[in-house]
């Protein structure tokens, strides 16, 4: 013998309009959620990609300049002339050149300062 409320739910076989509309409004909430940290972590890596490549930019200069006896001329496309650095290597992740002041006034002369001016070009990120 079948009860009246078992056979309903047996018979039932899928899920609500109201069901689904649910479900899809969670995982577009979440989705939404996740897209947002997702670029907040990728905007994050590309000044620590920025940041990186401007230490490594900074003893290339003082190879260069170990090897040359003088500082490039206030421009990193010296360093692409000697072969020390590709092309691409001085152009940071917005697409814009690294800059560099040879005195070095953020290390006491010791290194030099390279920085790149970030995505909108008001920031400075540099290997200090």
């Amino acid at each position: 013998m079948i009860r009246r409320g078992t056979r309903k739910a047996a018979a039932r076989g899928a899920f609500t309009l109201m069901e689904v509309l649910v479900v899809v409004a969670i995982l577009v909430v979440l989705a939404g959620s996740a897209t947002v940290v997702y670029f907040q972590f990728f905007a994050e890596a590309k000044e620590d990609i920025a940041r990186t490549k401007c230490h490594e930019l900074a003893g290339v200069v003082q190879k260069y300049n170990l090897r040359h006896q003088g500082d490039p001329a206030q421009n990193l496309q010296t360093l692409v002339e000697a072969k020390l650095v590709e092309p691409q290597g001085i152009i940071d992740p917005w697409g814009k050149p690294y800059m560099m002041d040879a005195s070095g006034q953020h290390h006491n002369g010791v290194k030099p300062d390279v920085w790149s001016t970030g995505p909108d070009g008001s920031q400075m990120i540099g290997n200090w």
